[in-house]
C-alpha cells in the first residue's frame, strides 16, 4: 500500500494556489488604493514617499510570485514549510493593508497616515527581509549560494534601515531610503532573477 499520496511536484501547484490567493489579495489592495487616488485625487493630499513604497511593495509582490517558483525544487514538503510560505505571504499582504487603510478619516493626508503607521510598516518590512533568508535556505544550499556575499550584506543593512525608519521621521531620510530601496530592488531583480533557474 503506497504511503505517498502525491509527489512533491504535485504538491507544489497546490501550495502555489493558496500562496497566490494571499498575494492576489495584496495586489488587489494596492491597485484598489491607487484607483481610489485616481478617482478622488483631491480627497487626501498625496505623499511621494508613500506612493514610492506602494510601487516598491507592488514590485515585491510580483517578484515574490516569480521567485517562489524555486520552491518547485523542494522534495520533502512538510506542514511547517507550507505554513511558513503562507505566513510569508500574509506578511506581504499586511504591508499592503498598512499602505492603504480601510479608512483615512482619522488622518489629514497620506503623509500624516504614513508617519503615524511607520513603526508597523517598517517593522513588517524588516521582518520580510529576515523571512526571505529562511525562504532562500528552504530552496537549498545551491540556491542560497547563488546570491553570494551580497545577499548576506544586503539583509542586515535593510533590516537596520527599517529599524532607523521606525524611529526617524526626517523626510530626507525617508526619501533617500525609498529611492535606494527601489533602485536596489530593480537592480537585484534584473541581475539575479531575470530568468527562472
Amino acid at each position: 500500500m503506497p504511503t505517498e499520496i502525491a509527489s512533491p511536484h504535485d504538491i507544489f501547484p497546490h501550495i502555489r494556489i493558496v500562496m497566490g490567493m494571499v498575494i492576489g489579495l495584496g495586489v488587489t489592495r494596492l491597485l484598489s488604493g491607487t484607483a481610489r487616488i485616481v478617482q478622488h485625487p483631491g480627497q487626501y493630499k498625496l505623499y511621494p514617499v508613500h506612493l514610492a513604497w506602494v510601487g516598491s511593495v507592488l514590485l515585491m509582490l510580483v517578484h515574490f510570485w516569480w521567485w517562489e517558483f524555486g520552491l518547485y525544487a523542494i522534495e520533502n514538503w512538510t506542514f511547517g514549510k507550507y505554513l511558513f510560505i503562507i505566513f510569508y505571504a500574509i506578511m506581504l499582504f499586511l504591508l499592503c493593508a498598512l499602505l492603504f487603510p480601510d479608512s483615512m478619516l482619522d488622518y489629514t493626508s497620506y503623509e500624516d497616515y504614513f508617519y503615524s503607521r511607520r513603526a508597523w510598516f517598517f517593522g513588517l518590512l524588516g521582518a520580510t527581509y529576515l523571512l526571505d533568508v529562511i525562504d532562500t535556505l528552504l530552496k537549498g544550499p545551491e540556491h542560497f549560494a547563488r546570491f553570494g556575499s551580497e545577499y548576506l550584506f544586503r539583509t542586515p543593512v535593510f533590516v537596520a534601515l527599517c529599524l532607523v525608519a521606525i524611529v526617524v521621521r526626517d523626510r530626507r531620510f525617508h526619501i533617500a531610503f525609498v529611492a535606494a530601496a527601489l533602485i536596489y530592488q530593480i537592480s537585484f531583480i534584473l541581475r539575479l532573477f531575470d530568468t527562472i533557474v
